[in-house]
Parts: C-alpha cells; sequence; structure tokens
C-alpha cells in the first residue's frame, strides 16, 4: 500500500486521496482569446518528466484540502507535500 502525507492529517493510505493534475499551470488571463490549438495546448500539453515532478492532490475521504505534492516519477515515492499557497490557488 502506498501512503501519502496530508499536510493536515498526516500519512494516510493512497486510498484516500486523488490526484489532480500537475501543479503550477497558470490559467490564461484571457481565455476567450486563444486560438484553438493555443487553448488545445493549455489543457493537454503536460510537461511529464522522468523524475522529480510537481502535483496537485486531495484528500478526498479526509479533509477535502488541495495539497501540492512532490513524487519521483521512476519510484513513485512522494518526497513532500505542502499545503497550496495563494498563488497556486489563482493558477489552478
Amino acid at each position: 500500500m502506498l501512503v501519502i502525507r496530508c499536510p493536515w492529517c498526516g500519512e494516510r493510505a493512497e486510498s484516500e486521496f486523488n490526484y489532480g493534475g500537475e501543479a503550477g499551470i497558470a490559467r490564461p488571463a484571457h481565455p476567450e482569446q486563444l486560438s484553438d490549438e493555443q487553448w488545445g495546448d493549455y489543457l493537454f500539453m503536460r510537461k511529464n518528466p522522468l523524475g522529480l515532478h510537481h502535483e496537485q492532490w486531495v484528500h478526498t475521504h479526509g479533509c477535502r484540502r488541495w495539497f501540492v505534492a512532490q513524487r519521483d516519477t521512476r519510484s513513485y515515492a512522494f518526497t513532500s507535500t505542502e499545503p497550496l499557497r495563494a498563488t497556486d490557488k489563482e493558477q489552478a
């Protein structure tokens, strides 16, 4: 069983959480001005790195709060978790 550390609730089973995508994606200020190609890039194009990756997760079956986790995509090991900052919320 994989264990994820919620910044508020502590360590819990992975089954209590849901993945929310790559962290730090800035929403376009004026999406109505984007071309279809630019909008598609915003919605679907992600880094998908081999190694450390910053992701958004939500503790669905716990406190229901969102947080940022740093995870190694090679081993699936979580190296850190932290609450969303105000700038993260604006970009999410």
